[in-house]
């Protein structure tokens, strides 16, 4: 290997937001520079004026080119695909002139608008895509986010994307079963994503709250949720259910209130800035994803010695819960299941502690010193042999 530290260099549009993508690449630069010694450098698109949401170590360099695609956002229909092509050629040369300048050994795609080109760009580095949603939902995140014109277009897109994919060095993905999913693709490597804390402090489950975390989006199932409380708060009534997230609560207030649901006992919360914390001041952790691309809040939750209810949506809780050991796994969508669960834990104290002691040891394998030295593997494996 070369005695010079390992220059890596990220894609991704942007670091102002609480998101999940945002939080595990602030945590795995985070440790590459400090553990590992790597020279990492974080190139941006979007967010030229706005603080990065979580701490990054002085040691990353971070630079954004200010193309701002989020005017897209605000264009018309008619205007949209020119102001989209201008941009995306501004992008390509800009970004072509920073990969060019910095020559690093490794450039990591997040799989947005860079990986239309990204194979193109000729500096030397080695290339790897990284996805952090399953394959299947990939495009379409919202109920009815779709049309015969849009499914014509998804097809296309997908047998582009596949076809840039297929010249990367290497495409990681966070679990088998989405690795499965990319049967054209013979360079696909799962490695998870790490967990975002120390495993320190576990919840005495004491307090008989639920908790659930999340994006208040179709995606994550609290409408599911919702009508599953339902069912439980008129079998426990001394337990409550706390949800915390980004986005627009309204909708979910509505379902409260058309279920009837005890406002005193269900809240729907804000993001938090300190969401270990209320993990730790809760009992159940429920998980009601429609889909995933892993699940971080899970392991999460495990790790602070919650039991977890989770449906079995792809991808991410089938690689996550051993079901009945550290948590259940319940048939996608079925609100029935995951009230019944609910209850029955809620009513059996001894098999949440039980639930609680295998959560914690079987999430260790998640923890970033581990996760990091798959990626410090694959890293070296791609350095040490040609693979273009």
């Amino acid at each position: 290997m070369q005695d010079r530290p390992l220059k890596i260099v990220y894609c991704t549009p942007a670091l102002y937001m609480a998101g999940g993508v945002e939080r595990v690449l602030t945590l795995k630069a985070n440790y590459f520079v400090e553990y590992l010694d790597y020279d990492i450098t974080i190139i941006l698109t979007e967010g030229k004026d706005k603080p990065l949401f979580y701490p990054l170590s002085d040691k990353i360099k971070v630079i954004n080119l200010d193309i701002n695609f989020e005017q897209l956002w605000t264009c018309s229909f008619a205007k949209k695909a020119f102001v989209y092509l201008k941009k995306q050629r501004i992008f390509k040369k800009k970004l072509t002139n920073e990969l060019m300048r910095i020559r690093p050994d490794i450039t990591i795609s997040l799989l947005r608008r860079e990986i239309n080109f990204i194979n193109e760009i000729k500096d030397g580095s080695k290339k790897i895509g990284e996805l952090h949603v399953n394959r299947a939902n990939y495009r379409n995140f919202e109920a009815g986010d779709s049309n015969a014109i849009k499914n014509i277009f998804a097809k296309y897109w997908m047998r582009n994307l596949v076809s840039h994919l297929k010249r990367l060095d290497r495409f990681v993905v966070l679990t088998e079963e989405d690795k499965a999913s990319w049967e054209e693709l013979d360079n696909v490597e799962v490695i998870p994503d790490p967990l975002a804390f120390d495993i320190d402090k576990v919840s005495p489950l004491t307090n008989k709250r639920v908790i659930a975390v999340g994006r208040y989006v179709y995606q994550k199932g609290f409408d599911l949720l919702l009508q599953a409380w339902a069912k439980v708060e008129k079998q426990q009534n001394d337990w409550e259910l706390a949800i915390y997230g980004m986005g627009d609560r309204t909708p979910y207030e509505q379902i409260i209130e058309k279920q009837h649901i005890d406002r005193n006992r269900c809240h729907l919360n804000g993001p938090t800035d300190d969401i270990k914390q209320e993990y730790l001041n809760s009992s159940l952790f429920v998980f009601s994803s429609r889909f995933e691309g892993f699940g971080m809040v899970l392991i999460e939750a495990m790790a602070c010695g919650l039991p977890v209810i989770s449906f079995d949506c792809p991808c991410g809780p089938k690689d996550i819960v051993y079901h009945q050991e550290d948590g259940f796994l319940v048939e996608n969508g079925n609100i029935e299941k995951l009230a019944e669960y609910m209850i029955y834990l809620m009513q059996n104290n001894e098999k949440r502690k039980t639930m609680s002691e295998n959560a914690v040891k079987n999430v260790k394998r998640f923890r970033i010193e581990q996760i990091a030295q798959q990626w410090k593997s694959l890293f070296e494996g791609l350095l040490t042999c040609n693979t273009k």
